[in-house]
């Protein structure tokens, strides 16, 4: 045992190391005290300004941490060019933690710069097991936005992922992406999906969606289906919080169709388009659709549609025809005009006539007279009356506002050539095409075909969209006189992408993309254009696909697509032989769907294909106005109607997908 004097004496030279123990101890207590308020595995709710001002005013241990916040915050307004900067600044020697956050910011910076493959190879690299939650969700979020809403299976895999970090509205917005994601899967993509078998969450996704498939179409069994499936699956996200559209269905009820208002213009320069609709819509209604073909109804000879551009049905909803049509006031009282039930309806049908009066004033006399169902106003700006006066009652309209408004108990259905330029889109795409070019009339309508072919063009991937404007049929000729012939090149289409506000995915906010220098002409000869859709009257078809043959090779394999502006009535073998291997859309009516009503509506109306068209739209506006919830309410409810496979958006808005023909050694045949 040591003295105590010696104890004494060690015990006394102990005491100044254990201060200065204490007090380094105390000082690097504060280091990690202070970085731990620079935490950037947390949110970021600052603005860059003060995360800059951080920067600038700390120290060597924080200031890198306060600078990738910062670089966060500038990502998230939008201030691309400074957070590149910040970027350049960092030291090359990073934390672990530092470098994840640094991965998470350069993938965020590539998606607002649109580079969705360098994104998507970035957080590749990411370690996620090492994320926070915070991180985490972002990391996911990252990972949809770079799927650009493309449906696969690491889209379906990311958001399940994501889906226990979330919370509240952004738990509710992640259920129903996942199940739009799923929606927009073909069945060919559903079946060549190959999942883990530890993947019970995607598998009970997968059986609602081939429940909903299945059953779609009645609204009844689908609600039994869906309660069947949430019993199966207990533990899916989806049953115990449905997607929003699929919650709709438990609700659903059928809207009465006793009474319903026909709402059309009976006079004036749209009366000859009422007279086609409303006709259809009678003969759908007393089920005489393949009754014999009665004689030509005389107000339908008065007028012909390519008296005034566009030629074609579609001119009926167009602004620069019937949207623009000046009411006629002869008439102080609408005609209201019953019709007794016949064949298979027992509903009372009255068609009121919209040139009459002021439409505000027809609906409500509509209401008064006990209407439960309103089908029109046909012109666009009656459309757009009708969307601001919060009406009660249901109503198909047959027009489209300039601007959508949802309300639930609107729909709208329309011939539009915006629909058939999108539908066009879509079908060219899905042949595989990549570098399109628009060959449309130098007019206001060829603006708006462009611009919604473009947009859809976008919207599904695409890049940007060439167009080349041509004349009238005079312009034609002068040209192919001249031997100059059509070339594959046109200028670049610059419209405002349907995507391009910022995106929010779950908290993420990434601003839109932005504004890129114009697309370099692009030119057949450089194998760049590998697709042209025609917007062209029969007669300058006839004009165009020789001018396009004179100045390619007969070894090009540039497909040719045309619209229905260019089929009419009269095209004999020549014509059809010298638009060999040309594609082209119409309304299955006209595509031989119905070879006995094509030709009963085409002898009812001298073979005027536009108003053909219009007679169609009444048939299916008839069968719409009976389904009329289904199309509000049910998700993936469809109908294969005269005018095409009809099918509403979440707006209500009827989309239809329309036959596609081509011409092949003198025939017409379906494309495969």
């Amino acid at each position: 045992m040591l003295p105590s004097k010696v104890v004494r004496h060690k015990a006394g030279r102990l005491v100044p190391v254990l201060l200065a123990g204490l007090i380094l101890a105390a000082c690097s207590g504060q280091g990690p005290q202070q970085t731990s308020n620079v935490n950037i595995q947390g949110p970021a709710t600052g603005r860059s300004d003060y995360y800059l001002q951080q920067v600038q005013q700390s120290s060597d241990d924080s200031k890198t941490d306060w600078q990738l916040l910062a670089i966060r915050a500038l990502l998230k307004e939008g201030k691309y060019p400074q957070a590149a900067n910040q970027l350049n600044q960092l030291p090359q020697q990073l934390s672990e933690v530092q470098q994840q956050e640094l991965l998470l910011l350069r993938a965020q910076m590539q998606i607002g710069q649109q580079d969705y493959t360098g994104a998507q190879q970035l957080l590749g690299q990411v370690k996620s097991g090492g994320l926070s939650q915070d991180q985490q969700v972002r990391y996911y979020a990252l990972q949809i936005a770079a799927a650009q809403n493309r449906p696969s299976l690491s889209l379906l895999r990311a958001y399940i992922a994501q889906e226990p970090l979330l919370k509240g509205a952004d738990h509710q917005s992640n259920i129903d992406a996942t199940w739009q994601a799923l929606t927009q899967m073909t069945q060919d993509q559903i079946n060549s999906l190959v999942i883990n078998a530890d993947e019970n969450t995607l598998q009970g996704w997968l059986d609602l969606l081939n429940t909903w498939r299945a059953n779609s179409q009645d609204p009844q069994m689908l609600k039994a289906a869906i309660q069947d499936w949430q019993t199966r699956y207990p533990q899916n996200p989806g049953a115990k919080t449905l997607p929003t559209q699929l919650s709709q269905v438990q609700n659903f009820t059928k809207a009465s169709t006793n009474t319903i208002a026909l709402l059309l213009p009976l006079n004036g320069q749209a009366q000859v388009f009422a007279n086609a609709i409303q006709k259809g819509f009678t003969d759908a209604r007393n089920g005489v659709l393949n009754a014999p073909a009665p004689q030509a109804a005389p107000e339908a000879n008065t007028a012909d549609a390519s008296a005034q551009p566009p030629a074609d049905a579609n001119s009926v909803v167009s602004p620069a025809v019937a949207g623009n049509t000046p009411p006629q006031t002869e008439q102080s009282q609408p005609a209201a005009q019953p019709a007794a039930p016949q064949g298979n309806s027992n509903a009372q049908v009255k068609v009121y006539d919209t040139s009459s009066q002021p439409i505000a004033q027809v609906m409500q006399q509509a209401q008064q007279d006990g209407a439960t169902l309103v089908v029109g106003p046909l012109l666009k700006n009656d459309v757009e009356t009708v969307a601001n006066s919060n009406t009660p009652l249901n109503v198909l309209a047959l027009n489209e506002p300039e601007q959508i408004q949802n309300h639930p108990n609107i729909c709208y259905f329309a011939l539009s050539p915006e629909d058939e330029a999108r539908d066009a889109a879509h079908h060219i795409y899905e042949q595989g095409k990549r570098q399109p070019l628009l060959l449309v009339p130098r007019s206001s309508y060829g603006d708006r075909i462009s611009k919604a072919f473009a947009q859809e063009w976008q919207t599904l991937g695409g890049s940007t969209v060439l167009q080349q404007r041509f004349g009238g049929v005079g312009e034609l000729k002068q040209g192919i006189n001249s031997g100059a012939g059509i070339a594959l090149s046109g200028t670049p289409l610059n419209v405002e992408p349907a995507q391009s506000q910022s995106v929010a995915i779950a908290g993420l906010t990434i601003p839109a993309p932005q504004t890129s220098a114009p697309a370099p002409t692009a030119d057949a000869s450089s194998g760049s254009v590998d697709a042209v859709y025609i917007v062209a009257s029969q007669d300058e078809l006839q004009l165009i696909k020789p001018m396009i043959a004179m100045r390619t090779s007969s070894r090009n394999n540039t497909a040719l697509y045309a619209s229905s502006r260019s089929a009419q009535a009269g095209a004999g073998p020549d014509f059809r032989l010298e638009m060999d291997g040309l594609q082209f859309s119409d309304i299955p009516l006209l595509s031989g769907s119905n070879p006995g009503l094509m030709q009963q509506a085409a002898k009812s109306f001298n073979n005027d294909y536009s108003l053909v068209r219009l007679y169609a739209m009444g048939i299916d506006a008839w069968t719409l106005a009976n389904n009329f919830n289904q199309m509000r309410q049910v998700p993936g409810f469809a109908i294969d109607g005269n005018t095409g496979k009809l099918n509403a958006d979440t707006d209500c808005v009827i989309n239809r997908k329309l036959a596609w023909n081509q011409y092949r050694q003198g025939q017409i045949v379906p494309v495969q």
